[in-house]
C-alpha cells in the first residue's frame, strides 16, 4: 500500500511539473511574441521587468528572476516550501524561456491583436501554473503576507500594485500603450479564471420548500442529480422546515428553476457559484 501511494505521489508530482513547464513556456511566448515587442506590459513583477528591460536594454529574463527572488525567500518562510519550490521552478523556466525566444519574430504589430492574444496566452500559461500549485509573480506572495497585517484582501493589494505598475507604462511607453496594457491585463485575468476554475462552473442550490419531498423526487427524476435533505427551522415562525441542497451545472439551472416553479412556486431558493466539486455522487445519474 505504501509503495502504491508513493508511486501515485510521484506520478502526481510529475504531472504537475509537466504542466508547470508548459505554463511557463506559454507565458514566455506570450511575452516575447506579443507583448514585449509592442511595448505592452502585464501586471506584477512581469510588468516591472518589461519596463526595466526596455529602459536598460537588458534581457527581461534577468529581471524576472532577480526581482522575484526576494519574494520567493519570503514565501519560503511565510507560506511553505512546496509552493515556493514550484513557484521558483516556474519563474526560472519563464526566465530561461525568454532567453530561448530572444530571436522569435513578432507575431503581430497590431496593438489590439497583440494585447488580446498576448493576454490570452499569458493568462493560459499563468493559469496552468496556478492550477498546479505554483505562481508566476512575487507580488502575490507579498500580498498574502501583507493581507495578514493590513485591513485589505489579497486581491485589493494586488490591484493596488498593478494600478501603479500599469500607470507607469504611460510615462515610459505612452498612454496609448498603457491603455492597451490594461486590455492585456484584463484578458489575462479572465483567462486565468477560466483555466483555474474551468468552463463547467457548477451551481450550489439551497431550496426551502413545504413540498421538499416531492421536489427532491422530481429533481432526481428529471435532472438526474442527487439531493440532500437538511433539517432547518424558520427564524421568524420557528416552524420546522426541510431544506434541499443540490448541485447542478450552469446549463441545467434554467431547467431546475422551471421545476421549482412547477412544484412549489412559493419555495425560497438560494444559488451560489461552485468552482470545484470533489467526491460524492455529482456525476449525473442515468434517467430512465
Amino acid at each position: 500500500m505504501d509503495e502504491r501511494r508513493t508511486a501515485s505521489n510521484w506520478r502526481a508530482m510529475a504531472y504537475r511539473l509537466v504542466f508547470l513547464s508548459l505554463g511557463s513556456a506559454l507565458v514566455a511566448y506570450g511575452l516575447k511574441g506579443f507583448l514585449v515587442p509592442n511595448h505592452i506590459i502585464d501586471g506584477g513583477i512581469t510588468g516591472i521587468s518589461i519596463l526595466l528591460s526596455s529602459i536598460t536594454g537588458w534581457n527581461i529574463g534577468w529581471f524576472l528572476l532577480g526581482l522575484n527572488l526576494p519574494f520567493l525567500i519570503l514565501g519560503y518562510k511565510e507560506i511553505g516550501k512546496t509552493f515556493t519550490l514550484l513557484t521558483f521552478l516556474g519563474v526560472a523556466e519563464l526566465s530561461a524561456g525568454t532567453w530561448a525566444l530572444q530571436g522569435v519574430p513578432t507575431s503581430t504589430q497590431d496593438l489590439l491583436l497583440a494585447a488580446v492574444f498576448g493576454g490570452v496566452i499569458v493568462g493560459l500559461g499563468v493559469g496552468l501554473v496556478i492550477r498546479n500549485g505554483g505562481s508566476m509573480d512575487g507580488t502575490e506572495i507579498i500580498a498574502v503576507v501583507l493581507s495578514e497585517k493590513w485591513p485589505f484582501s489579497v486581491g485589493e493589494i494586488i490591484m493596488f500594485f498593478n494600478v501603479f505598475i500599469l500607470g507607469s507604462a504611460g510615462f515610459v511607453f505612452g498612454w496609448d500603450r498603457a491603455m492597451y496594457s490594461l486590455i492585456a491585463y484584463f484578458v489575462a485575468y479572465k483567462t486565468i479564471d477560466v483555466v483555474v476554475d474551468g468552463l463547467n462552473e457548477s451551481k450550489g442550490i439551497w431550496i426551502v420548500s413545504n413540498r421538499s419531498d416531492e421536489l427532491g423526487i422530481v429533481i432526481l427524476a428529471r435532472l438526474g442529480r442527487g439531493v440532500t435533505y437538511l433539517e432547518a427551522k424558520g427564524g421568524y415562525s420557528e416552524e420546522p422546515k426541510q431544506m434541499i441542497y443540490t448541485v447542478v451545472t450552469r446549463l441545467e439551472l434554467p431547467k431546475l428553476r422551471g421545476i421549482i416553479r412547477e412544484v412549489d412556486p412559493q419555495a425560497f431558493v438560494s444559488v451560489a457559484d461552485i468552482h470545484e466539486t470533489m467526491g460524492g455522487y455529482f456525476r449525473k445519474k442515468k434517467i430512465h
